[in-house]
């Protein structure tokens, strides 16, 4: 990437110019009074603007309609960020191993925000991923309540991912990855490697695509994925896209299909860490392909469509985390296909996480470095 430095006055003129808040009226972190360096990527320029510091070991985030940002942390931290300022962690029973969060489509009738975890509650091996939710009264959370349990694993947390999405019609998307035994994923009578749809209360929908199936977890909706750990609903056309990191190489961007089977471990583009095959198939007749796949991989996280004009270049383009890469990464779509991809913030850190928040601007934390940041388009 090209860089140059622009005077601040300059910038700041551009930036006011082009950034300021969209259709809604939040504000979560003021623009920077100071100067800015200014990078150039293939189609847009832009600056890194670090709104946090600190942060440990940060998994996901979400914005709430009243300019407030929630982070979590995995050590059981919850933190309430409001006018750009850290105001402390939410009190209430809030769970160690925290992973994703996620807002109630209604949040700002019925106050519910849903949270996923890893729990290994006595320590003996056979942990559960878990989703819960409660409602957030002002910097507590009350009604707190257990909505799913997937598990026992046999592995510790320490590789166990999820994320949440709601669709359009309401629907909640739950996905669960695969440690330790690969056909597992296969097995639609065990957890490992699936996407669980449910109601907002964790009921299961009755119209799931194996709910009158015998011997089926009828919460799963699509099955033979590794480790998902991004989620998206698209802004657009309302589809459910994720993507799942392989292991040597194969990680994949798939689009959501009830009752489809993504192939791990029977056809991969993956290779066993040793660089020999786990299996000669890339795709098999019932397998749904990837849309995308890198190779090598770039152990993908978080991720999210960025629409809403005050990026023109980049304009319905995904942007995901790149773990071990320490990177963003910008993958060109055209007509629904990825196209190519532009490696972005190399050695920022492990972006675990990549959202556009209410404001339209693309924002994004790390999990080593601890940072949050915000890109701020430069025209």
């Amino acid at each position: 990437m090209t860089m140059c430095k622009t005077a601040g006055v300059v910038f700041l003129a551009l930036c006011i110019a082009s950034c300021r808040a969209s259709d809604r009226d939040e504000v979560y972190f003021p623009l920077p009074d100071k100067r800015l360096e200014v990078i150039h990527s293939e189609a847009q320029s832009f600056s890194v603007d670090t709104v946090l510091t600190g942060l440990v070991r940060p998994w996901g985030f979400a914005f709430l309609p009243d300019g407030v940002v929630l982070i979590t942390e995995r050590r059981g931290n919850l933190l309430f960020i409001r006018d750009g300022v850290i105001q402390g962690s939410v009190d209430g029973n809030v769970p160690n191993g925290l992973r994703d969060i996620e807002l109630h489509p209604d949040f700002e009738k019925n106050g519910l925000i849903y949270l996923s975890y890893y729990t290994d509650p006595d320590s003996s091996g056979g942990g559960y991923t878990v989703l819960m939710r409660g409602r957030l009264n002002g910097q507590q959370l009350v009604d707190e309540e257990i909505l799913y349990r997937a598990g026992p694993f046999e592995e510790d947390g320490e590789w166990y991912g999820s994320r949440i999405a709601f669709d359009r019609e309401g629907y909640l998307y739950f996905i669960v990855g695969i440690r330790g035994k690969r056909l597992n994923a296969q097995d639609k009578s065990h957890y490992a490697g699936k996407t669980m749809r449910l109601h907002d209360d964790g009921r299961i929908p009755a119209d799931n695509p194996y709910t009158d199936s015998i011997g089926v977890l009828p919460e799963i909706y699509t099955y033979g994925h590794r480790m998902h750990e991004g989620l998206v609903v698209h802004p657009e056309t309302g589809e459910v896209w994720a993507h799942e990191h392989g292991e040597f190489g194969g990680d994949e961007v798939n689009l959501i299909k009830a009752g489809a089977n993504y192939g791990w471990p029977k056809a991969t583009y993956s290779l066993e860490y040793d660089g020999t095959l786990i299996t000669a198939d890339t795709l098999l007749d019932g397998i749904e392909p990837p849309v995308h796949h890198w190779t090598p991989s770039i152990a993908p996280s978080g991720m999210d469509f960025l629409y809403g004009g005050k990026y023109p270049g980049w304009e319905g383009d995904l942007f995901s985390g790149a773990l071990s890469h320490r990177m963003l990464n910008r993958s060109v779509v055209e007509n629904g296909r990825i196209v190519r991809d532009e490696p972005l913030l190399s050695g920022i850190g492990r972006v675990r996480d990549v959202e556009v928040g209410p404001d339209g601007f693309l924002y994004l934390i790390t999990e080593d470095t601890g940072l949050m940041v915000r890109l701020l388009p430069v025209r």
